[in-house]
């Protein structure tokens, strides 16, 4: 008994050197939560649809890291499916609907960007194996070890041949054509129009966003086409911004968004998205066809499963709260 026990203090202290070592980052092994998508005769009929009712959700636990250290959710998860679209219903507490991103605000002599960025959901899956993926999630993807600055973590696979598909609905800039944006994700580069190296690559076709400022950034250069009604109110989509030509019109207290969404297409227009913001919390509907025909996305086959990944950004275009677990899609047939 006694041996026992000096075994185990051995054991206990070791670990928790091993714990201080890696500044408090274990990633352990955990049994994967799994999502099963029930398959449906017909289509669900938005976010009231009562089928959801009949689908069990399941809860995915999410935690922050960094400056959201200690931040806690939980995403209640449904899936379904028909013979030709795939679907998730997402729901998680919010207090507060952010979609600001740093919009502009005139105080009557001059414009400023207001304080606030957006809420955002992500969806990774596994479109050709990713080492440790199935068992680890998203730590694999997310290169960030607690000794490396955090300008240089890296959202990345190790290879050229791991590769994810990557959903990703911004309430500001890709809510207002209810779509989320679709990436996918390869070894870290420096694509176009990134400002640092990221795995992160755009599907084929149009989409995302533009930064509304003038030449010098002083101040905005669109505002809403005064001939056209605006068909999101509260934001500015580029197909019906003009030029300003004068800045005189503007009042104190005057607000134009600083991100224009861009009218999606292609490949990058797959995945469509339905979202509510009510009492506190957010509920998105995420669909897309099973088999897209394009070459950047995963292709889901009822008969397999898919391990995937998730995340929820608050307020917040950089740090985030991940789940915690490794996660797998499952078909019921």
């Amino acid at each position: 008994m006694c041996k026992d026990k000096q075994l185990f203090t051995i054991f206990a202290v070791v670990t928790f050197l091993f714990f201080l070592g890696t500044g408090g980052n274990i990633c352990l092994a955990a049994d994967p939560i799994t999502i099963r998508a029930e398959h449906l005769s017909q289509a669900p009929k938005g976010l009231q649809d009562s089928v959801w009712k009949q689908i069990l959700p399941i809860s995915v636990p999410v935690q922050g890291r960094d400056v959201l250290s200690g931040s806690k959710n939980i995403v209640s998860a449904q899936a379904a499916y028909t013979d030709e679209f795939l679907y998730f219903k997402l729901s998680w507490n919010d207090p507060t609907r952010s979609v600001v991103k740093q919009s502009w605000k005139f105080d009557g002599r001059s414009w400023h960007h207001q304080e606030g960025n957006e809420d955002r959901i992500a969806l990774l899956f596994e479109t050709t194996r990713i080492n440790k993926f199935a068992t680890r999630g998203c730590a694999v993807t997310c290169h960030s070890p607690p000794d490396v600055p955090k300008k240089e973590w890296k959202f990345t696979t190790m290879t050229s041949a791991e590769k994810g598909d990557l959903w990703h609905w911004k309430s500001a800039r890709s809510a207002p054509y209810k779509y989320a944006d679709d990436g996918w994700l390869t070894v870290f580069g420096n694509p176009t129009g990134s400002y640092r190296e990221t795995g992160r690559r755009n599907d084929v076709g149009a989409g995302g966003d533009i930064k509304n400022h003038t030449k010098e950034g002083s101040k905005p250069l669109y505002m809403q086409d005064p001939a056209k009604k605006s068909s999101v109110p509260g934001f500015l989509l580029l197909e019906e911004a003009v030029k300003i030509d004068n800045y005189s019109i503007f009042k104190t207290g005057d607000i134009i968004p600083f991100r224009l969404p861009v009218k999606p297409s292609g490949s990058r227009f797959d995945v469509k998205a339905e979202s509510q913001w009510k009492d506190g919390y957010w509920t998105v509907i995420l669909s897309r066809k099973l088999d897209t025909g394009h070459g950047d996305d995963v292709s889901f086959n009822p008969l397999k499963r898919y391990s995937f990944a998730m995340a929820v950004f608050d307020d917040s275009g950089d740090d985030h709260s991940k789940a915690t677990t490794p996660m797998i899609l499952t078909f019921d047939h």
